[in-house]
């Protein structure tokens, strides 16, 4: 990445405004101290915007492409290495790219780095698109990845000079060197994403982990470009995850792997290489498992005579498969391994690069031997003993008696309530707004109770999002002094316990209908836990992952709830009466 430019000149009222280029961004700092806070928030809509608008263009996208699939020649025929049997369009990638761009375009600052991601990110969505088409060979998809590649490098200033205390004395890659290892770097990765599409949901939950753990570390950092970059990618997942969770309607093509690797390695190396504290080997870590995935496998062919770049059935994920673990269940697992990774990422990104090396070659030989003693005892007969059998026969009897479902559903059914009374108490002051819409809330929803219970479900739904965002919400902006720090870690646990009664009750239901579970839960669920936790102190300061952890366990609560009462919506719908109107009361004092 070029060298940081900084310059300073002086607006109006004594604000200083500090303009960075090469991958930071154009904000103003006022000599009088602007509060920390109102940065953060400032910061954190324009974040947020980014996602909700990437999301929203995304999930509009996707089915206008999908009516034109046919015409475009972007369908999935199945094949012997498929695993679904019916053809379906793969245009996700192409939603991806329009609902990434365009807030880019809005709200990330200007730049060479920019402008050279996006060019280069166009080209290899192109070439992704003509293979969809046509199925392009492997050295002309190679040309358009070079492509692209020398486009981020000789423009974008990405380059890999440091390999940190790997070299002695922190020596500097020359040129010669440095740009063909770049270029080989940026599409083996690039591939390694494209080759681990191979289960619904799998490459996008993958990139998923990735953006967002780039997206936090650059926020961090006050790199603004590339979180705002992460941001989007992350907003566009999530949309086309909507989609693609198993069973898929639609997959990302060529187009959109390829693409969703191109921007994961070249930010990454973006963050780690120049003047960063960030370890060069941070992408390595990130990027591990896939990487890890497509090595192994181009040895396997070579070593059996076979040209590397035939695609086979030998991927990590087809061993799951072949092994007899339903679908979700392998997709879930690799979730877990590459969650595994992102956390190490993050955590030692700024370790020694030895450290880092000798982490990964530990994490490659753990994940080699597992799935070598997983595949030699796949097809060995286990005699169960005594201890077992006991288990197993008392495990019948109580999923039988639906036991655990039960204790679970009354869990949330008592604690879900209770928490949103309790937090209604919480914000140290209600805005003026507010309790007029409470008020109106709470009687739009009584009535309906009344005098339309067909109509109930949705009203008590809009109310309910309406009390779990504005509550949430305003407790980050200030919560009463009278609860003690002791009873706030209290408050937060109770979330957690929230959470594990939720899944409980989902893992145990007999309902055929309402909410399931899916892959993408999983991947909700760990970023909204674990951001909380990090051991950051900036993002502890500013409670976000907290805010987004207590939103997201509320909300999912709400929803599976909703699925197991089954209509009775009489009882839950009169908690939020209440919490209205405690919102109300406390409004007007």
């Amino acid at each position: 990445m070029p060298d940081i430019a900084q310059y300073s000149n002086f607006g109006p009222n004594g604000t200083v405004f500090a303009i960075y280029y090469g991958g930071s961004s154009i904000r103003p700092r006022s000599s009088k101290c602007i509060d920390n806070f109102f940065d953060f928030v400032n910061d954190s809509m324009v974040l947020l915007t980014t996602l909700l608008l990437s999301l929203f263009i995304t999930l509009v996208m996707i089915p206008i492409l999908k009516n034109y699939a046919v015409r475009l020649h972007t369908v999935d025929i199945p094949n012997g290495r498929s695993i679904h049997t019916f053809p379906k369009p793969k245009i996700g990638g192409i939603a991806m790219a329009l609902g990434m761009i365009i807030p880019v375009l809005l709200w990330s600052p200007r730049g060479d780095f920019t402008s050279a991601l996006l060019v280069g990110g166009a080209l290899i969505a192109l070439f992704g698109f003509i293979d969809d088409q046509r199925d392009l060979n492997y050295k002309t998809k190679f040309i358009g990845q070079i492509c692209a590649a020398l486009i981020v490098i000789l423009h974008g200033g990405v380059v890999i000079r440091s390999l940190g205390g790997i070299l002695p004395d922190g020596t500097l890659l020359p040129s010669w060197l440095a740009v063909p290892l770049t270029v080989l770097v940026i599409v083996g990765v690039t591939n390694a994403i494209n080759l681990s599409d191979g289960l619904d949901g799998l490459a996008g939950g993958i990139s998923l982990l990735c953006f967002s753990c780039i997206g936090i570390i650059a926020y961090q950092a006050g790199n603004y470009t590339i979180a705002t970059i992460a941001v989007a990618v992350v907003g566009a997942i999530f949309a086309f995850l909507r989609f693609n969770t198993y069973p898929a309607v639609i997959f990302m093509g060529d187009a959109g792997s390829m693409l969703l690797g191109f921007l994961a390695v070249t930010l990454s190396l973006g963050l780690s290489q120049g003047h960063s504290p960030v370890s060069p080997l941070f992408p390595l870590i990130l990027l591990g498992f896939p990487i890890l995935d497509t090595l192994r496998v181009m040895v396997e062919r070579i070593a059996s005579g076979h040209s590397p770049f035939v695609a086979d059935n030998n991927h990590f994920h087809h061993k799951l498969i072949q092994q007899g673990v339903p679908h979700s269940k392998a997709v879930v697992t690799i979730y877990l391994l590459q969650a595994l990774l992102v956390i190490c990422a993050f955590v030692f990104r700024f370790h020694s690069e030895w450290f880092l090396l000798s982490l990964y070659l530990a994490f490659c030989s753990g994940v080699m031997s597992w799935f070598v003693f997983t595949t030699k005892s796949a097809g060995k007969h286990h005699h169960p003993n005594p201890i077992e059998l006991f288990i197993r026969h008392n495990w019948q009897v109580i999923r039988e008696k639906s036991i655990i479902i039960k204790m679970a559903y009354w869990a949330v059914l008592i604690c879900l309530p209770a928490t949103l009374h309790f937090t209604a108490l919480l914000p140290e002051r209600i805005p003026a707004p507010f309790p007029t819409i409470s008020l109106c809330l709470a009687s739009f929803l009584f009535l309906i109770m009344l005098f339309r219970p067909a109509w109930l479900q949705f009203s008590l739904r809009v109310s309910f999002y309406f009390l779990i965002l504005f509550l949430v919400y305003q407790c980050q902006v200030g919560m009463v002094p009278w609860l003690a720090y002791k009873y706030e870690r209290l408050y937060n646990l109770n979330f957690l316990f929230l959470v594990g009664a939720v899944i409980i009750m989902l893992k145990f239901t007999r309902r055929q209908n309402g909410f399931r579970t899916t892959p993408t839960d999983f991947l909700i669920l760990f970023i909204a836990l674990i951001v909380p936790n990090l051991p950051d102190a900036h993002i502890q300061s500013y409670r976000m992952g907290l805010f987004a952890a207590k939103l997201i366990a509320l909300l999912f609560s709400f929803e599976v709830l909703l699925g197991e009462l089954r209509g009775e919506l009489n009882g839950l719908s009169l908690h939020a009466v209440a919490a209205l109107m405690i919102v109300f009361v406390r409004g007007l004092v």
